[in-house]
């Protein structure tokens, strides 16, 4: 099986020196598992960015050490990043067994369309993101489909049963969680018209004055009948 290869180097830089690393474009990286020692490595951080914005999550990588020989089978296990800038810092790769089985998360991607969105104007909620799933290393996908296009009204629900699981891959969350479902469109409140404000202030302002003429109207009552 043709996998991506992501080539690397043994790194004897460490601690506070490792900045200097990656000013130079060299990505920092540890790799481990499956029997294999703790190795720290380097690799082009440009190489790697461009491989990982075209592999997806779970993906298995054929993984070449200048000196080791032949590639070994990894995964990317962790990844971090500048909080501002997003850039990589530092990564772990994990060595896998390709015989064993290993328990993952894969995010729910979303195919098809909504009528009760398209048409009448819903919008789409995402109930989760994600589910667990268990599935040799080359089986593991990097996303699940779910078709919305049963979304069709607003008390559809699609739930985690209606993902399409792929061969060989055993779900592992509760298949009657839901996923996703359209809420309707916030109904907003007409204005007011402002003649019928006009007409309601000029009905408060003729209060008082008709109060004015009941008043008059007593007064002349009382001093004709002294």
């Amino acid at each position: 099986m043709s996998r991506p290869q992501l080539s690397a180097r043994p790194r004897d830089v460490r601690g506070k020196k490792v900045s200097n690393l990656r000013r130079a474009g060299v990505l920092p990286g540890v790799v481990y598992g499956a029997g294999h020692d703790s190795q720290a490595i380097e690799l082009d951080a440009r190489e790697f960015e461009v491989l990982h914005r075209h592999t997806g999550r779970n993906v298995v990588l054929d993984l070449v050490v200048e000196g080791d020989g032949a590639a070994q089978p990894v995964v990317l296990q962790d990844i971090q990043v500048h909080p501002v800038t997003r850039v990589p810092l530092h990564i772990d790769l994990l060595v896998v067994n390709l015989q064993e089985e290993r328990t993952a998360d894969v995010a729910i991607v979303i195919v098809g369309e909504s009528e009760a969105v398209d048409k009448q104007g819903g919008v789409l909620l995402h109930m989760r993101d994600s589910v667990s799933v268990r599935a040799k290393p080359d089986d593991l996908p990097s996303g699940i489909e779910l078709d919305i296009t049963p979304l069709d009204s607003f008390d559809a629900v699609l739930h985690v049963s209606d993902l399409q699981i792929p061969a060989g891959v055993t779900l592992l969350t509760d298949e009657t969680e839901p996923v996703a479902r359209v809420q309707p469109p916030r109904v907003e409140e007409e204005p007011i018209a402002a003649e019928a404000v006009e007409g309601e202030e000029a009905a408060e302002g003729e209060a008082p004055a008709e109060a004015e003429e009941s008043a008059g109207d007593e007064g002349s009552a009382e001093e004709s009948e002294s």
